[in-house]
């Protein structure tokens, strides 16, 4: 018998004290449920009482609680299975059975204890008892672990250590309850309130997004305490939000000052122009250099981080020897085992934590660098020379923005691997040597000659990138013109031309594309092999050497070589990296570098400080400075405050340019130019950004009702916006692709008249606009809300020249007359040539009166129902409002055109996954690629395991088999590893690349096939979005990914089964540790998926905006708001940082969770193994299982982190497979329902009750029309803006369907054969005349029918042949991107040139001559009436002239016919609409003659 003393310290005692502390709480528990339940209708009322007294509660410090709890309770059953199997077998005592006892009662009230917490304390169990519960808890569990401390040190009895373990674990558990207890009573003031509500309700606030928006508030990251920020705690509440709803940008905390781009640009800025001389000097080497600065607290810290993992990484393999040893019953000293298991754990979890924040820190420097790219890219792009912007298209530009900005970016991954990699070596060595001694060497010589096999191949695929990155460019490039001008190609019938162009294209960079991954596949294949070729060379060496192997040695040497496997791993793809950061950095250096706009062209004066408005002494002005000839000779101008200037002049005679050097955009050769005032532009071509119409018109500015209104009023747009469904805020399309050509031109006017500036300068935006509208805005704008303004305009309208203070007349780049109207009359040739031809064409008109009608006119309201020009597509939008019967308002859905950017909610469906999977060779190769795969991970396991059991455990051991057949035996299985690797890559590159092309393919087949519709509601930012990064992802990417995912499954498997081989006790762990960790990534993926999407979301904006920007610049530079477009583009920019952020938060968060749950996992195999009595098990293959599960942690997080990279990236297929379902048009050809190839010989067009709709839910814009253009006759088309005159041409093309009714050429209804056969047999002049970067040839020509004689005839034909002769490289002469190296009415005599090569039997005219001066316009119809005297013409015009002279002419009002007949007979009735519209003209045009004869 033990004296009373002796019997408080036995474990009997303590165990049984433990046990009834558990057992009293449970009991307490359960009274205080059972008098809940009996009292439930007292406390329900007393709730809502006391609803209102919700305090905070401190989240984090709840979770943890939680977790703790759970924790405790999962610890208790694990030890308490431990005990029962390692007992089980020695027998049973009273002290083991009480043992059992209290283990048990500690899980259940532990889990009890979870339970309260989770669903609120006061309902279950008062929170003031718990807390009395704890006191004895810490009590009790101190005083256990101060009797292990005595019994320990008294070393007369052995005491288990898992009893030790256990009583830390408790004692430790105790404090931080108690602590907690304390906590929660301070911090609710009265106490129990802040327990009320259960737990994880706490996020409520988050998920909820009422109370609080995510986007309103800065991330918990930037207030985070340091338990927080260790365990990543910060980012829990958006994790759980997302697993409660679908997340949306709003729920994404705005980013910390430090990393977003608004808050550190500034800064950044300075340090630029302060230390390296401005953005222009920038280097590649200076580039790096002020990356560095802008992070290096960061790089430092990492670097740091860096440091501790690789040094906490190598004590495992350091140790094995020791342990196999220790296994096999050579101890050193008492409780060795634990301090062994002590010290792996240990090293673990310092490998986990300083391997997690190195991650993060990383990805937020990138983040920042990122940004700070963009911003800088964007900033530059504002200040470009239109020279330097020749040599760089905008696609190009946007690549330097998307691809070469994000590679920079991503590169901080790759930071600090190089200098790692030196310091892995050495330390690998270091360890080698302890056990191997001399070989040691033999493992560097190879490890060397693995790390130089690679530079070769790491050149190569630098190499191949550039190539590949090059040619991506030029696709990007010819992609973005395509989809500019696709109505044009499909008017044409040039789409599938063009498509093959792209197809070209792709082709070459597909031929880099392989070479590149062929090669990658290689280096893949080179460093699977590393470790095993390392290992072979090693141990041959030995044998060599007679070093004596020992399994404990050559365990610790491969754990040693398979650390070692990373850094070599690594090696190619840091390698491949800096060579692509290098080229990445080298481009944008290089477009940085590029000149700005000279700031020496305008001498800006103060405002009020000159009396003259613009000056220009003896300038000469050129668009490209090393051209002999100046685009602008000896230019002399002198206008006063107040004056109207006037400038006209034949097409290409220079007019736009000298608008330009007003604005400064054109480098000056010599002389001065001087500006006094503010300025504001209308450019000839409509610049409308995509938004809101009052955005568009306000453009930066603050709203001022009543000017806003004014403004409106004299642009004539307030009949629009009533008809628009949303009036001013109706959403614009990309380039304004739901408005008329007048609608864009009229908002551009608006915008210059709300900027209020001094001077207004204006590029004939009257030539988009009918007559009755173009007279009204020169009325109200220029001569009513501008009268004591300087304006500088443009014009081709003679009507508007006598209302000029001062004419210009320009020829050829000089001013060759200049005064007054009368006085230039009286004098000079050219001016009389413009307005003779003027006078000609309104000759036609002079036998009539226009007096009589003039009363008439003010009666006449345009109604400017939107639509005209080429973008009829867009009544759709408009006529929505179009009171077109009741019932059709009522219930009509009012939706913009442009939607939002549809992004696919929930999980990435498995169909996105076996589609990718199965497109290439139905997916063969998948089981051949996983076979190698398997293959590989056995025999490696094959090789290891024969090593452990192969050789003795110690010196005076007799090894089982003789030296040469282990060796043999190992290399045989070394080779066979290595060619399953090989086969493996190759394999796997074959099959990524063949889905690659063919969803390329699929992809742009589906597009280039679209109907028109589609590209009116999609903006281009969304396509090309998806042809360039999208199709990027899928090209080198994702097959890695899948790969990777599939074979770290296989990793991990293999490691599991070896470690349960050895100790099948490890299940009892591994199942609930894999059940938490599934249960984790399933609670961590919906939040991870849809920010990742949000990213793909967020993007395009930036791209869009970027684009928008760099077509207006000169826009934008004239009103000076480029100040205000950089912080939309650092909004954008940072809106696209925060959703990336998050997304690297969240992954750590998962990551630190699971490296915690293996790292537990491998601690318990680690007791498991030192409580085995010893020679139970065989030490060699107990040392295999530990040295695969040193790796345990990094492979399962490889295997979450691959799933949900895989998730993150497969969105990228799911985004190409969305447009290859797009429906596409009808077919290009019919087979069995072909025309005659003469068709249409006589060219009569025969129109039967046409009804057209733009979509189902839409009112008709055509209300059955009925009328026959007769063959080889002349008909013009005239009507109000909306009538529908363009959507009765596209309805003749067939880019919108008949509802009803049918239109037949020469006796074949054309809805029946195919769209090419119909499209390349009719001929458009469109409204915008386009052409595309190429040359002078294949603009003409694109199909590549015609002969080089037809082209030049066609060309002296419109009058450009000399023009063209002129060039240098003749027909192959250049043709910049938009045809901007050509005058807009060079263009429009380009698409003359086509219509005269293809020689149609029918024609359409689309406003073709809108933006050429009168002569020109005379000389085309001209050149239409010889050539065309056959065909039948089809005209839309704006100007009366053009279809006075017309055979018929149609009349149409709001889809309806309203006249039909000659002109001549229209215009015998004084009452017909069109008589009054011809009114209207020459009472406009001879009302600035009268004008000009008063003089």
């Amino acid at each position: 018998m033990h004296s009373a003393t002796g019997f408080f310290l036995e474990p009997i005692f303590l165990h049984g004290l433990s046990g009834f502390l558990h057992l009293l709480l449970i009991v307490a528990v359960f009274a205080s449920w059972v008098w809940n339940k009996f009292t439930s209708y007292a406390s329900s009322s007393a709730k809502v009482d006391g609803g209102g007294s919700k305090e905070k509660t401190n989240n984090t410090l709840f979770s943890v609680t939680l977790f703790c709890s759970l924790g405790v309770s999962a610890f208790n059953l694990a030890l308490l299975l431990f005990n029962y199997f390692y007992w089980y077998s020695n027998g049973w005592s009273e002290e083991k059975l009480v043992t059992l006892l209290d283990l048990a009662l500690k899980m259940v009230a532990w889990g009890v204890v979870c339970a309260c917490f989770l669903k609120g304390f006061s309902r279950r169990f008062p929170f003031f008892l718990f807390r009395i519960w704890c006191g004895f808890f810490l009590f009790v569990s101190c005083y256990c672990f101060a009797v292990d401390v005595v019994v320990i040190c008294e070393k007369d009895t052995a005491l288990p250590p898992q009893h030790v373990v256990s009583d830390v674990v408790s004692a430790i558990v105790g404090l931080f309850f108690c602590c907690v207890a304390f906590v929660l009573k301070n911090e609710g003031g009265g106490g129990s309130n802040s327990v009320h509500e259960p737990l994880l309700k706490g996020d409520s606030q988050v998920g909820n997004g009422k109370e609080s928006k995510g986007s309103d508030t800065v991330t918990p990251f930037s207030s985070a305490g340091i338990f927080s920020i260790l365990t990543f705690a910060w980012s829990g509440p958006l994790i759980a939000a997302g697993y409660k709803k679908t997340l949306d940008l709003e729920d994404v905390p705005q980013l910390d000052c430090r990393d977003s781009v608004i808050g550190a640009f500034p800064g950044f800025k300075e340090k630029v122009e302060s230390d390296f001389g401005g953005i222009n000097t920038l280097t590649t080497l200076k580039l790096v250099k002020l990356l560095i600065i802008s992070a290096w607290k960061e790089i430092l810290f990492t670097a740091f981080l860096a440091l501790l993992n690789t040094l906490a990484s190598y004590v495992g393999p350091y140790l094995i020897d020791g342990f196999v040893q220790y296994l096999d019953g050579r101890r050193l000293y008492e409780n060795q085992g634990f301090v062994l298991v002590s010290a792996f754990f240990f090293a673990k979890i310092v490998e986990c934590l300083s391997q997690r924040h190195w991650f993060f820190r990383l990805q937020q420097v990138g983040l920042r660098i990122r940004a700070l790219l963009v911003t800088m890219i964007y900033n530059k792009a504002l200040t470009l020379s239109c020279q330097s912007k020749q040599g760089h298209s905008s696609g190009e530009i946007v690549n330097f923005m998307t691809v070469d900005a994000e590679r920079v970016g991503v590169f901080s991954w790759y930071m600090h691997d190089l200098w790692m990699v030196v310091l892995q070596v050495s330390l690998a060595l270091v360890i080698l040597y302890k056990n191997l001694g001399v070989a040691a060497i033999a493992a560097f010589v190879a490890t060397i000659i693995v790390m130089l096999a690679n530079v070769p191949l790491g050149s190569l695929q630098e190499k191949f990138q550039k190539k590949l990155m090059e040619s991506k460019d030029k696709r990007m490039k010819t992609t973005s013109e395509i989809l500019r001008n696709v109505r044009i190609l499909k008017l044409q019938g040039w789409e599938m031309k063009f498509l093959s162009k792209i197809t070209e294209l792709r082709n070459t960079e597909q031929n880099w594309l392989k070479k590149y991954l062929y090669t990658a596949a290689m280096t893949t294949f080179v460093f699977w092999g590393a470790p095993t070729f390392v290992s072979v060379a090693t141990f041959v060496t030995c044998m060599l050497v007679g070093i004596p192997l020992e399994s404990g040695k050559i365990l610790s040497a491969l754990a040693t070589f398979r650390i070692l496997q990373e850094p070599i791993y690594n090696l190619p793809d840091t390698i491949s990296m800096i060579a692509q950061t290098k080229v990445s950095l080298d481009r944008i250096a290089s477009f940085l570098r590029l000149d700005d706009l000279p700031t020496d062209v305008v001498e800006n004066l103060p405002r009020g400080s000159s009396d003259t408005a613009i000056e220009v002494v003896d300038g000469n002005f050129s668009w490209d400075l090393s051209s002999p000839n100046p685009t602008l000779q000896n230019i002399n101008l002198r206008a006063s405050h107040g004056m109207r200037v006037a400038i006209c002049g034949t097409v290409g005679s220079g007019k736009s340019t000298l608008l330009s050097c007003v604005l400064g955009e054109v480098p000056k050769i010599s002389g001065t130019l001087k500006v006094c005032g503010t300025k504001a532009y209308v450019a000839q071509s409509p610049w409308i950004q995509s938004g809101k119409i009052e955005d568009n018109i306000l453009f930066g500015r603050d709203m001022d009702r009543e000017r806003y209104e004014n403004v409106l009023k004299a642009c004539s747009l307030k009949k629009d916006f009533e008809i628009l469904s949303f009036g001013d805020q109706t959403v614009i399309g990309e380039r304004g692709i739901n408005l008329s050509g007048g609608q864009k031109q009229r908002i551009q006017i608006a915008r210059a008249l709300y900027q209020d500036a001094d001077i207004y300068l204006f590029d004939d935006p009257f030539s988009a606009v009918d007559a009755h509208t173009g007279s009204h805005l020169f009325k109200e704008c220029l001569l009513g809300v501008l009268s004591s303004k300087t304006v500088v305009y443009v014009t081709h309208q003679v009507e508007f020249l006598p209302a000029a203070d001062l004419i210009l007349v320009m020829k050829d780049g000089k001013i060759t007359q200049c005064g007054k109207y009368d006085d230039l009359l009286n004098s000079g040739t050219d001016f009389m040539d413009l307005v003779s031809a003027h006078r000609k064409a309104l000759s036609t008109l002079d036998s009539m009166d226009g007096g009589t009608v003039s009363n008439e006119i003010s009666t006449m309201e345009e109604q400017d129902v939107n639509v005209s020009g080429t973008h009829g597509d867009t009544e759709k939008e408009e006529n929505k409002g179009e009171k077109n019967g009741k019932a059709d308002d009522k219930d009509e859905p009012k939706g913009q055109l442009v939607q939002e950017e549809e992004r696919e909610k929930g999980k990435v469906g498995l169909s996105v996954y076996w589609k990718y999977i199965t497109t290439a060779y139905g997916g063969a190769l998948v089981p051949f690629i996983l076979l190698a795969q398997i293959l590989f991970q056995a025999l490696q396991i094959g090789s290891n395991y024969w090593m452990a059991w192969a050789t003795p455990i110690s010196q005076d051991v007799e090894p089982p088999v003789e030296g040469t057949t282990l060796i043999a035996v190992y290399v045989a299985l070394a080779i066979g590893s290595s060619f399953s690797i090989l086969v493996r890559a190759m394999l796997l590159v074959t099959a990524g690349y063949k889905t690659a092309t063919m969803l390329f393919n699929k992809m742009h087949f589906c597009i280039f096939r679209a109907p028109m519709s589609f590209f009116d509601s999609t903006p281009s930012g969304r396509i090309i979005n998806r042809a360039s990064t999208d199709q990027s992802a899928v090209d080198t990417d994702i097959p890695y990914q899948i790969g990777s995912f599939a074979f770290s499954m296989i990793q991990l498997l293999g490691i599991i089964a070896v470690m349960s081989q050895v100790a099948w006790q490890v299940f009892i762990v591994f199942i609930p540790v894999i059940a938490i960790s599934i249960w984790y990534q399933q609670y961590y993926l919906p939040s991870a998926r849809e920010l990742s999407r949000l990213v793909g979301v967020c993007k395009a904006p930036i791209i869009q905006h970027f684009a928008e920007t760099i077509s207006g610049t000169s826009t934008i530079r004239s009103f000076d708001q480029q100040r205000r477009f950089q912080e939309t583009n650092m909004k954008l920019t940072d809106g696209y940082s925060r959703p990336k952020f998050n997304i690297a938060g969240a992954m750590e968060w998962l990551c630190f969770r699971l490296d915690m749950l293996s790292s537990i996992t491998f601690a318990f195999s680690l007791i498991f193994l030192i409580s085995i009595p010893q020679g139970i098990i065989d030490p060699g293959i107990a040392g295999l299982a530990v040295t695969y599960g040193l790796n345990l942690n990094m492979i399962q997080a490889w295997v979450i982190w691959n799933l949900c990279n895989l998730e993150n990236k497969i969105i990228s297929v799911e985004r190409i497979l969305q447009y290859t379902s797009v429906p596409s048009e009808p077919p290009l050809v019919v087979e069995n329902n072909q025309p005659d190839p003469s068709w249409p010989s006589y060219g009569e067009v025969d129109v039967q009750d046409l009804q057209v709709r733009y979509a189902p839910h839409l009112p008709l814009v055509l209300r059955g029309l009925t009328c026959t253009f007769r063959g080889g006759l002349k008909t013009g088309i005239v009507g109000r803006t909306g009538s529908g005159k363009s959507t009765l041409i596209q309805t003749l093309f067939r880019l919108v369907e008949p509802t009803a009714g049918r239109v037949m050429i020469d006796s074949i209804d054309i809805s029946l054969i195919g769209l090419h056969e119909l499209r390349s047999r009719l001929s458009i002049i469109p409204q915008d005349p386009t052409m595309f970067e190429g040359t002078v040839r294949n603009n003409l020509d694109p199909l590549e029918e015609y002969t080089d004689e037809q082209i030049w005839e066609a060309l002296d034909k419109c009058q450009l042949g000399d023009e063209v002769r002129k060039k240098e490289g003749k027909l192959d002469s250049t043709v910049s991107e938009n045809g901007e190296n050509w005058s807009m009415g060079q263009r429009q005599l380009v698409c003359l040139g086509r219509v005269l090569l293809k020689k149609s039997k029918v024609l359409v005219l689309d406003e073709a001559t809108a933006s050429v001066d009168t002569a020109t316009d005379n000389l085309i119809q001209q050149t239409l009436r010889q050539h065309f005297s056959e065909s039948t013409v089809i005209t839309i015009a704006h100007r009366i002239t053009s279809v006075i002279d017309s055979d018929m002419v149609l009349l149409l009002s709001q889809g309806l016919i309203e006249e039909y007949d000659s002109p001549a007979k229209l215009l015998e009735d004084k009452s017909s609409s069109f008589a009054q519209l011809v009114a209207e003209y020459t009472m406009r045009a001879s009302s600035s003659f009268e004008k000009s004869v008063e003089h």
